[in-house]
């Protein structure tokens, strides 16, 4: 959520931020004029309380009987006028407050200028792309390959849970639970990440908090009769970890990584990725979050891409680092990167780690501060999260760029101990 203040006193530039995103700016000027309106009612209110509170203090002192009763008389016109004027003055106050939680963060001055993600601006690669023409076979895509090694049934699992779902068996379900175990071990006992278990149900106000509702309430899964949200990323929960809560300078930056399910409905995606598994209804992932001071955030969102970087370049998957134009930086983010690796099945490039600086557009939403020092007056604090890594992308690249002339995968050294040791999966493989 952006500062009212910010808005009150430089509209245009909000305005012009919003035009940057390709959004409509109108909604500045719905809110300046709730806010002038907020402001002359509580103006009126503050007056008749201060004339009630006074004349209060007049009629106590007051001796003649009927002096006095026709200014009490005189004050319960004004106490119906008050309540009128309050009932008026929560309705606009929960209009602005509405309207305020539709405007997206404002991209930070070094976001280029773009229409979509066709502008996004590739900023560096590594490593090189597998030649299987000199290799003397064609790469097939996941959906033929995994079926064919019995590590994944796509008919299942629409099945039983409809299009968009699949189940994943033997050796499959077991190299995307070494992905797992693996990115928890090098974020917990190289990077300093602290792990936590996360719900993942939550409230309607911590999806609030993290910038998803009330944007997205279409591609969100909702449990009705106790109004609780499946979360579409562990995001959402890291974010509200420290809601309302005030933290120590000293403490920052926390460092967070959590694994989850991750559930959203794809309306957005409609048609899009139809096959295999790119884009699924439920998915896994680990995340990356980060409390920051303000002065920090943008350094530490460049050590949160060298940490996905680093974890790719273990994988040895080829890959390239988009900075997001503003018109496809998210909704919550005032600056980030895509991280795109190589699937050579597809012949395409498949996202497995977006990484943002929310700046204290979610810290405001959540009401997490700090205190620079011990009597200091409490600030927002700086929100970062990304990928690290998401699944099942990763999990495509690797069956597709390890993919054998035998129609087997090789398995990346790195998750060999926690694939019991074996280094390729083959059609009888566990």
């Amino acid at each position: 959520m952006l500062d009212i203040q910010l808005i009150r006193e430089q509209p245009e530039a909000v305005r012009e931020a919003l035009r940057k995103r390709h959004d409509d700016p109108a909604i500045v000027d719905e809110i300046v004029a709730l806010d002038v309106t907020w402001r002359d009612l509580l103006g009126e209110v503050e007056a008749l309380r201060a004339e009630r509170n006074r004349v209060s203090k007049e009629i106590g002192r007051m001796r003649d009987k009927e002096t006095r009763q026709a200014r009490i008389n005189e004050m319960r016109a004004v106490g119906d006028r008050l309540a009128s004027l309050e009932e008026g003055l929560r309705e606009v106050e929960s209009s602005l407050q509405a309207k305020l939680l539709w405007v997206p963060n404002i991209p930070h001055e070094s976001v280029p200028l773009g229409a979509d993600d066709s502008e996004n601006i590739e900023i560096r690669h590594w490593g090189e792309r597998r030649d299987f023409t000199a290799e003397g076979f064609t790469p097939l895509p996941h959906w033929d390959l995994a079926p064919a090694l019995d590590i994944l049934d796509l008919e299942r699992g629409v099945r039983i849970s409809g299009s968009r779902f699949y189940l994943l068996k033997g050796a499959g379900a077991r190299l995307q639970r070494a992905l797992i175990f693996w990115m928890l071990d090098v974020h917990t006992r190289e990077n300093g990440f602290t792990e936590f278990y996360m719900p993942y149900m939550v409230k309607r106000e911590i999806l609030v908090g993290a910038g998803q509702l009330p944007k997205f309430e279409d591609n969100l899964y909702r449990d009705v009769e106790d109004d609780l949200w499946m979360i579409p990323t562990a995001e959402v929960s890291l974010t509200n970890v420290h809601r309302d809560e005030i933290l120590d300078a000293g403490d920052l930056p926390l460092n967070y990584v959590a694994y989850t399910a991750c559930f959203r409905r794809e309306k957005m995606s409609a048609g899009r990725d139809v096959r295999g598994i790119k884009r699924g209804h439920q998915f896994d992932k680990v995340e990356m979050y980060k409390f920051t001071a303000p002065e920090v955030s943008f350094d530490e969102l460049e050590k949160m891409v060298a940490t996905a970087e680093d974890l790719l370049r273990r994988l040895e998957l080829p890959y390239r680092i988009l900075e997001l134009c503003s018109g496809d930086i998210s909704f919550a983010a005032a600056k980030g990167y895509d991280l795109e690796v190589w699937a050579p099945g597809q012949d395409a490039w498949l996202e497995v780690s977006s990484c943002s600086n929310c700046t204290d557009f979610q810290a405001r939403r959540a009401n997490v501060r700090y205190r620079t020092e011990p009597n200091a007056k409490p600030e927002f604090v700086h929100t970062l999260n990304g990928s690290g890594l998401a699944l099942p992308r990763i999990m495509i690249a690797i069956m597709e760029t390890f993919q054998q002339a035998d129609g087997s995968i090789t398995i990346p050294e790195v998750l060999r101990p926690y694939m019991g040791g074996i280094d390729a999966i083959h059609r009888d493989a566990l």
